[in-house]
């Protein structure tokens, strides 16, 4: 993690040793920071080492998420029909910077996808999303629901901008 300088960002090795580089914000930076202090780990390059200073390796992620969730479902029993692993967090943090309006080439490039594309399915999910929610709603004042369609008039004048 780097604090200060050009702005506060986390370095990540993924998936075939790519590396990823997520800013962060500036609060986020000061509780890094503090956590840091916190862990007696001040000027380390690893901000959640294991118990020799080295990574955590991918099973112990894993291990350590497990435990979270299940105290998590006490408070939240749905959680317990949820399949989740280090990957969900990665779709949903995905997601909810769709929902913020972040750029999806930002997003692309935060996820470390190489091609555009690839994050594009967030944006698809994130559109089906939407669309679900438009179905379940009800018609306001009485007035026809359902999808608008535009007439051949106006699909036409469109077309000739």
């Amino acid at each position: 993690m780097v604090l200060g300088g050009r702005g506060a960002h986390v370095r990540c090795l993924g998936k075939r040793r790519k590396e990823r580089c997520t800013p962060l914000t500036r609060q986020t930076g000061q509780l890094l920071q503090a956590w840091l202090q916190e862990a007696g780990q001040e000027g380390s390059t690893k901000l959640f080492p294991n118990i020799h200073g080295g990574p955590l390796r991918p099973d112990t992620v894993q291990r350590l998420l497990v435990r979270h969730v299940i105290t998590a479902t006490l408070q939240c029993p749905s959680l317990n029909c949820k399949r989740i692993a280090p990957h969900v967090l990665r779709h949903s943090a995905a997601m909810e910077l769709l929902q913020a309006s972040v750029d999806i080439s930002v997003i692309a490039f935060w996820l470390g996808h190489e091609w555009i594309r690839i994050t594009q399915v967030y944006l698809h999910a994130h559109l089906a999303l939407r669309e679900a929610a438009l179905a379940r709603s009800k018609p306001f004042n009485g007035q026809k629901g359902g999808r608008y369609k535009a007439g051949d008039r106006l699909l036409a004048f469109l077309d000739a901008l």
